[in-house]
């Protein structure tokens, strides 16, 4: 990282090593259908159509850890995340298109699936991008899931490779986030004019970099994140955690305090990957009243999530609201049983 200017977050940002994956600023639409069905002025950033791979959140998440890869000579990188993870397809993509190996490990956290779950949607996608796939044991945890990562780099260091590993626990530094700092001025330039964001938090990186990035910039609103892996308690500390190494990445001041962020898990049950009705009904609403594709694992969830806050009063009616689109669409293919099932 070169010298910083302590006076602009994307001077700093542009001091950190970054491949552009994405050229592109993506649209923000207005939804009418679902505005007026939520009694909300509701708009989408549409980071479904980051493009690399049917696109998706990562994609700007991954241009910094590539960054890292690429400085570091590896030639080869190593990921883990659910089986349906959309992580891990996009992080095939970007080795793919950078002419390295690409190492997954897919951990099986949703319980209670079938054959079209571990076959189609993104493990289709992966094998087709030619990645190697490792199958981790149900209940496997963040810790364990990194240590079995580095015996797999290990064993690929002996062959000759130079590994780079892209991390699952919250206790390395954030460079995910950088991503969606940078998104947070794309995002102001397009509208300046909305009161609350809505988005999902799973890893944190997206959300915390969000409204690191939001607050850095001087936008005063709302983020809400909407639990999408654990209960609200336990991902408080994630996104704090997150915003603090984050703010000693970029050698300045935290702007993100403790009741800047926000995290609802009432549509959470029965847990991460699980369809619950209200996420179905609110695929269904999303296709069938604006004609726009949501997925079961992150979309569908904040989706839900949001619909609740509007139900609570916790986003007023008529309040100018953006919901983050971040992608995931191939899962649905792989979750073709379960959408079934809750009356598509």
């Amino acid at each position: 990282m070169k010298e910083q200017n302590p006076n602009n977050v994307d001077d700093i940002l542009n001091t950190f090593e970054r491949v552009p994956f994405l050229t592109w600023e993506t649209p923000l639409e207005r939804l009418p259908r679902l505005s007026e069905t939520l009694g909300i002025e509701l708009s989408v950033k549409r980071d479904d159509l980051t493009g690399l791979a049917f696109g998706g959140n990562k994609v700007r998440s991954l241009e910094y850890y590539f960054g890292k890869a690429k400085a570091a000579d590896a030639d080869t990188v190593l990921i883990t995340g659910a089986i349906q993870s959309n992580y891990v397809r996009v992080v095939a993509a970007c080795a793919a298109r950078l002419g390295m190996e690409c190492h997954i490990q897919l951990e099986d956290r949703v319980p209670n699936v079938d054959t079209i779950y571990r076959k189609s949607g993104n493990v289709l996608l992966n094998e087709l991008l030619g990645a190697t796939l490792y199958f981790a044991p149900t209940g496997i945890d963040e810790e364990g899931a990194d240590l079995q990562l580095a015996e797999i780099a290990t064993k690929l260091t002996a062959r000759g490779r130079r590994p780079f590993i892209i991390p699952l626990g919250p206790n390395h530094l954030p460079y995910g986030s950088l991503g969606y700092i940078r998104c947070s001025g794309e995002l102001l330039r397009q509208t300046d004019t909305f009161d609350h964001l809505v988005l999902g938090s799973g890893s944190g990186q997206t959300h915390a970099g969000m409204l690191f990035g939001l607050r850095a910039r001087g936008w005063n609103g709302k983020v809400i994140g909407i639990c999408v892996r654990r209960a609200a308690a336990a991902q408080r500390s994630r996104i704090s955690g997150h915003c603090e190494k984050i703010a000693a990445m970029l050698g300045i001041p935290n702007p993100v305090n403790d009741s800047d962020i926000e995290l609802h898990d009432d549509v959470l049950h029965p847990g991460y990957g699980v369809i619950n009705s209200f996420v179905a009904n609110a695929i269904k609403d999303c296709a069938r009243l604006e004609g726009l594709f949501i997925d079961p694992v992150y979309t569908g969830r904040v989706m839900a999530g949001l619909r609740a806050c509007t139900e609570k009063g916790l986003i007023p009616i008529f309040a100018n609201t953006i919901f983050l689109h971040t992608g995931g669409l191939p899962a649905i293919f792989g979750y073709e049983t379960a959408l079934r099932n809750n009356g598509l």
